[in-house]
């Protein structure tokens, strides 16, 4: 994970000295760790001036102020469950993210915790979608609630948070549509399923929105947090193939642009592969203190 970007960059400060082609060259760097132009040329500017009033002398001293500068941009998110009625994590995300293998794999997670936990399959457009869910339930033992291809989401998540209520589940994960024609149908869909989960009493505290990205696109995560948020506030992101990713420069862009934290990341195939985020563990990595 980020070995590649983080070994380039502690190579990097080992060989140079802080002259002006020095920062132009930090800069490109960053740009190709997917940084972007504007974050880069700012995060390059920023270290320019703490140079100048920590006078870091050594290669390790450069990372460490680079990591300082980049520490509010990343944060970890880490939700509760409150014991008083079910609450509902909404999972959202484009087709082909992983998004309904993230949601088993949270199910184990929380299952694993305590949890009495409820799937949900609202995304009623692939049929697919709803059979996979449905192995995915029966594998980690957890209760699906789920109507006939076609169907409107709504209902499905009306139907869940009744149940839930009734049979003293306190854990709803929602699985919903990764694809629709165009963006307003998305917001159109988002928006309704949202206020079915408020009007049957689901207030905030009980109530968070997670959008699953697969940590290996890059610029194309930037945009579907863009999309996503738009069309309800994000409260958290779930990365998928977090083991294989080899920039992480999307993630920063994510966190200055939107203010999304992360709250989980899956490292690989199995049920269990699903952590909570490690914003300092990230940090290391992508500067290279821990290469």
């Amino acid at each position: 994970m980020l070995k590649g970007f983080g070994a380039r960059l502690k190579a990097f400060f080992s060989v140079h000295s802080s002259d002006e082609n020095f920062y132009e060259e930090l800069e490109d760097l960053l740009i190709e760790g997917d940084l972007g132009a504007k974050l880069a040329m700012q995060i390059s500017d920023d270290i320019k001036k703490l140079s100048k009033s920590e006078k870091p002398k050594t290669q390790r001293e450069l990372q460490l102020l680079v990591k300082k500068i980049l520490a509010g941009k990343v944060r970890a998110y880490k939700p509760e469950i409150p014991q008083d009625g079910p609450t509902v994590f909404l999972i959202l995300g484009v087709n082909g993210v992983g998004k309904t293998t993230s949601i088993a794999k949270l199910a184990s997670m929380y299952k694993g915790q305590g949890h009495k936990v409820l799937l949900a399959a609202a995304d009623t457009f692939r049929a697919a979608a709803i059979d996979q869910l449905e192995i995915h339930s029966d594998r980690v033992g957890c209760r699906i609630v789920m109507q006939s291809n076609g169907s409107d989401p709504g209902s499905v998540v009306f139907d869940a948070i009744t149940s839930a209520k009734a049979k003293g589940e306190d854990l709803i994960l929602v699985d919903t549509a990764g694809r629709m024609h165009n963006k307003e149908n998305l917001l159109r869909e988002l928006s309704k399923i949202d206020k079915v989960i408020k009007a049957k009493g689901i207030d905030e505290n009980h109530y968070k929105k997670f959008l699953v990205i697969d940590s290996t696109t890059g610029q194309n995560g930037i945009s579907q947090a863009d999309l996503f948020n738009q069309a309800v506030k994000i409260d958290a992101l779930v990365l998928t193939k977090y083991d294989s990713l080899a920039k992480g420069g999307a993630l920063v862009q994510i966190g200055e642009k939107f203010d999304i934290p992360i709250a989980y990341v899956g490292t690989g195939e199995s049920y269990a592969d699903m952590h909570a985020f490690d914003e300092n563990e990230f940090l290391d990595t992508l500067v290279g203190l821990n290469d």
